[in-house]
């Protein structure tokens, strides 16, 4: 009877030595061994141990700029600086290039340390297999599967390679380490620790000292400024627009304001016989047939700048999401997006000229665990 088809009771497999049911689990499979070679015949030479170190080097490299990814990640200076301070602005600017390139060569070294490994320490070896429906049990399938296992740790090395091992553990760990910030690094601040225009609950719309706050462009001038009147935006027509107030005049505020990632809204003029569904406690919150709704996406926080006036929908161009402006209240109707976009309160001041009647009541952008809107 071939090995192929006897059955083997429990005793006899618990009788065989794993090179014996290493080459049972082949002859199963129906595999042959055409070339054999081990990549270290003779153990121990120079050569082998300067691959052993080249190897644990990569892993080494992958594990320190993971450490370097995390430290940057988490504290090097990220709040934005005008150019006018330029030490401040230059190492400011230098935060995503430093995160991309630590995180870049972590995983990189990662993937140069397996591949060395295996083209210097995995035995080469052809192996013919023919296509067969496999007659074994399960308990001979799962013996000799973890024979077959065993048997290539064994011939590769890994377990008598202790400088490898520890390497290769450290350079992954940190790398996923450093993956673990990734994804929960935007989720550490609480959003309820600070009050004021500067915490997650507001926005730069906020005025604390109850100074008016007006609408104003970005005429691409930061020293600018360009304020709004109805009369400025023709029906069917926008205007993307930041918050402005007289004592941000000659300050560094005049410029950062409009930098901050949370400030851009988009003033609309629906046209003439729009008749959209206002929502329940902001039914005073547009001037006219003019809305104002933040520029920032509910989904992942990009702009949604384009505007269809046929429509009256709003397009995030990232992801596609719409949200309608004319029938409902910025509620988005395709798209990931599952959250209407907040809407800002806006009036005209005695001198004609649009101002903001408060901040946002709820958080703008992609939504965060606390939030209660």
């Amino acid at each position: 009877m071939s090995e192929q088809n006897k059955e083997y009771t429990e005793a006899e497999l618990a009788e065989m030595s794993r090179d014996e049911k290493m080459r049972l689990g082949l002859a199963l499979d129906d595999v042959e061994l055409v070339e054999y070679q081990e990549q270290w015949p003779v153990k121990g030479t120079r050569a082998e141990r300067r691959a052993e170190r080249n190897v644990a080097g990569w892993f080494v490299l992958s594990g320190l700029s993971a450490l370097a990814f995390i430290a940057v990640f988490v504290f090097w200076p990220w709040d934005y600086v005008p150019p006018s301070d330029e030490r401040g602005y230059f190492i400011y600017s230098l935060y995503n290039p430093l995160v991309g390139f630590f995180f870049g060569l972590s995983i990189l070294a990662v993937g140069i340390g397996v591949v060395q490994y295996q083209k210097k320490f995995i035995p080469h070896e052809v192996a013919v297999q023919q296509r067969h429906d496999g007659h074994a049990s399960e308990e001979v399938d799962r013996q000799t599967a973890a024979a077959i296992l065993a048997d290539a740790g064994e011939k590769s090395g890994i377990a008598r390679r202790s400088m490898i091992k520890r390497t290769a553990g450290f350079g992954v760990g940190a790398f996923g380490l450093g993956a673990g910030v990734v994804a929960i690094g935007g989720f550490v601040r609480n959003p309820w620790a600070t009050t004021g225009p500067e915490s997650l609950q507001h926005t730069g719309w906020l005025s604390e000292t109850g100074e008016k706050t007006y609408l104003r462009r970005d005429t691409g001038n930061k020293h600018e400024v360009s304020l709004l009147r109805p009369e400025d935006i023709d029906a069917g027509g926008f205007e993307t627009v930041y918050p402005f107030r007289e004592s941000m005049r000659g300050t560094e505020e005049l410029e950062t304001s409009l930098r901050k990632g949370d400030a851009p809204v988009m003033l609309i003029r629906l046209r003439p016989g729009s008749k959209p569904v206002k929502r329940k406690g902001q039914e005073d919150f547009n001037y006219g047939d003019y809305y104002a709704y933040s520029k920032i996406c509910t989904h992942v926080g990009c702009p949604t700048s384009l505007f269809e006036q046929q429509t009256g929908r709003l397009l995030c161009p990232c992801h596609q999401s719409q949200f309608d402006v004319v029938n409902t209240y910025a509620k988005p109707v395709f798209g990931p997006a599952t959250r209407a976009l907040p809407q800002l309160p806006v009036t005209v001041d005695e001198d004609g000229y649009f101002v903001a009647k408060g901040d946002f009541i709820e958080p703008v952008g992609p939504a965060y665990w606390e939030r209660n809107a």
